[in-house]
Parts: C-alpha cells; structure tokens; sequence
C-alpha cells in the first residue's frame, strides 16, 4: 500500500516529544509494510544530520521550509487577515500561520498522479491541505492528536487562558471548524474516549476509532531501585501552556505546603524550552529547573513521586506513559490520567489521582511515608503500560485503520 503522511511538524527525533513522539513511530511502525511518502516542514532548529536519519525511515521525504514567524509590519498585517478568514472561513489562525502554497501543490500533483492510496493527516492541523473531493479518489484519515474546541473549551472553563477574551471569541469558531473538517475524512483516530465523544458529537456516522499513544521503551526502562527520599519531578516541554499552568500552579499552591511537612522536599522541572515563567520558579526553595537533559529517565529514576498537575490540555499524556514505564510512582490529575485506567473494582492500583491541592498534598504524603505504596504503584503502572500502551500494538491498529 502506499501512503502519503502529512506532518506540518518535522517528526524527528522522536525525543522532541509532542506531537513528534507520536507520528514518528506510527511512521516507522507503516514503513516495515508500506511505502510511505512523508510531506513535512523543516524548522530552523532541524539538522541536516536529522534529515538524512529520517530519510532512511521513509520512501520519499517531501521536505519544505516552514513558513517564517516576523514581527514586522507586513507579519502584523498578514495576523489580521489570518483572524478575518478565521471568523469568515472558519479555519484557525494557528493553521493558517503554517500553511504553505509550495506543499500544497505538491500534495495536490501526489493525488493527482494516483501516487498514493491513502493520506493521513498526522495532527488535524495538517487537515488544510486534504481537499473535500479526495475522499472520492483515495481514503482519507485523519490522527487527530487532540481536540481544539475541546482544549480552548477547558482553559476557558479552568481559567487559564492567556487570552481569554479571544478564546471566548474562538471557542464556537473551533467548533465549527472541528465539525467541517472532521467530515472531509473517511476514518478518524483520537487518542481517548473522551476525545471519541467529543468527535461523535460533530459527525455521528463517522468512523472513530481510539488509538493511544504507547513508549519506546529503550528510552524509559524500569527502575531496579526504589530511591526514596523527598524528590518531586515533573517532565515536558517547558513551553507548552498546559506544562506552564501545571508547574507554576504546583510551586505556588502545593509545594509550599509540601515543605512545611518535608522541609527537604526538592521538586525538579525537566524539559525543553522553559520559558521565562517557568525559570522564575527557580528562585524559589526547592526548585530546579534544568531546561533540554539528553535523558528524562535518568532524571525520572532518581524521583520519589512524579506529580502531572494538569488541569487542561486533551488527549493522553505521552509524560503520563513515560513516567509510569519508568517505574515512578505518579500523582496526577484527571487531565493527567486522561485515556487511563488506574483505579477501581479489579483494577491494580496504578497511580494516585489528585485534583485540588489538599489532595496532591495528601496523596504525595501517602507515598512519600509508605515505601510499600510506591513499589505496589511503580510495578502495577510498569506492567500496564508494557500490556497496552507498545508502539507495536499502536502502530498494528494505525494500519488496520488505513487498510480498512
């Protein structure tokens, strides 16, 4: 079969995380049976070494520049006109921003040709370039990593937006945009339950199916030793808004609280790119933020207790799996835990669930004081991610749902 994959994000190397994670080994899952011809932008901070790795993985690398991000007149102007075709057309100025003509054409000559027999769309940011009649030529699926209306909907309602006024603004735009495009596809494939129900609603009839995300687990293997001890980790990209609300809601509303009983509580913020909101945390007790580290595993498997505070942001949380492959016991919230099973009648206990800060204060105690609890949760959550959460099994159902 050969498959066209559209990625507007260079998918390389997977430790990039985000949506790089995800579509790089589904890629390299299809690749063992397929031919795959990969349409992606290169951004400034992409190496000619990493283009020429992520060459071997594929048939035929289509590779553009991503479209420049200018503060200059011409850039302010070009903004505007991205929000008025959002209001008149209904498509995001996010996706707007990263469209290019160039990859269209090329996407456009690919179909044309019959060069393909199904496209996908690695992120619904990608749906811009599947125009509504390929469907009638060749099967068209869409890998939707999150819902848009779904996340906008939750920093609204949590209030954590950084623009609220323009999230409210945004908020029945996203949903029917999220309606119009979902309907150009033959299949669609969500991460979560939640993100299903949330599709169903916009197109009932369509086809959906639940994919989660799995973990290499060369780069996250089990810990041998329980380290004990006072030390709190969190992991992601440190740009990323829902990691920013996370942490900086953690360090000022748990933490603190947190050191009145464990005066040596240390808490570390593992992750790329932290912004400057995310290093002013350093300046208060216990805190290290460490920026890029060349292995979260080696920084997971000297934590006590691995604490995801998140309250938005849909989808499975890959911080989630890794954290748990890795043998750490995790408090985490309902965001955190979203797509997971961790609790309840014949279920291993698997994490701590925690949601207001009296209840992240109780649950990290609970464990900081029971060394027994951590080893029960650190080898239930090890176990249940090596059953059901493998890149082979996801990239197994990934192609089922292209060959179908």
């Amino acid at each position: 079969m050969k498959i066209l994959m559209l990625s507007s994000t260079f998918p390389y190397p997977p430790t990039r995380g985000g949506t790089q994670v995800r579509t790089f080994h589904l890629l390299k899952y299809l690749s063992q049976h397929h031919t795959i011809t990969l349409v992606t932008q290169r951004e400034s901070s992409v190496t000619d070494t990493e283009v020429l790795e992520l060459r071997d993985y594929v048939d035929h690398l289509v590779l553009f520049n991503r479209p420049p991000e200018e503060m200059s007149t011409r850039e302010i102007l070009k903004k505007f006109q991205r929000f008025i075709t959002f209001l008149s057309k209904g498509t995001p100025p996010s996706v707007l921003s990263r469209y290019s003509i160039e990859m269209q054409n090329a996407i456009d000559l690919i179909v044309q040709a019959r060069k393909c027999d199904v496209i996908t769309c690695e992120h619904s940011a990608n749906e811009i370039y599947v125009r509504s009649h390929f469907q009638n030529q060749i099967k068209t699926v869409v890998n939707i990593h999150s819902s848009v209306y779904g996340t906008c909907y939750n920093q609204i309602k949590n209030g954590i937006s950084e623009n609220k006024l323009r999230d409210i603004i945004y908020l029945p735009l996203l949903r029917r945009y999220e309606k119009r495009y979902s309907s150009k596809f033959s299949s669609i494939v969500v991460t979560t339950e939640e993100d299903k129900k949330q599709l169903q609603k916009f197109q009932p009839d369509n086809e959906i199916t639940v994919i989660p995300n799995g973990v290499d687990f060369t780069l996250f293997p089990n810990r041998i030793i329980n380290p004990g001890g006072y030390r709190l980790i969190f992991i992601g990209a440190m740009d990323n808004l829902a990691n920013i609300d996370a942490v900086c809601f953690f360090s000022k509303k748990i933490l603190p609280e947190i050191q009145k009983l464990y005066p040596e509580t240390t808490f570390d913020i593992v992750g790329a790119h932290p912004t400057p909101e995310v290093l002013a945390l350093k300046e208060k007790p216990g805190i290290t933020v460490t920026g890029q580290v060349s292995s979260m595993a080696e920084y997971l498997h000297k934590a006590t207790v691995c604490v995801i505070p998140m309250r938005t942001g849909f989808g499975i949380k890959n911080k989630t799996l890794e954290a748990m492959a890795a043998g750490v016991p995790v408090v985490a919230s309902d965001r955190g835990l979203e797509g997971l099973i961790v609790e309840g009648e014949n279920v291993p206990l698997r994490a701590l669930r925690a949601n207001q800060p009296q209840e992240y204060i109780w649950a990290i105690t609970q464990l900081f004081e029971n060394p027994s609890l951590r080893f029960e949760l650190s080898q239930n959550a090890r176990k249940f991610i090596e059953e059901q959460f493998t890149w082979e099994s996801a990239g197994k159902r990934y192609e089922e749902v292209c060959l179908n």
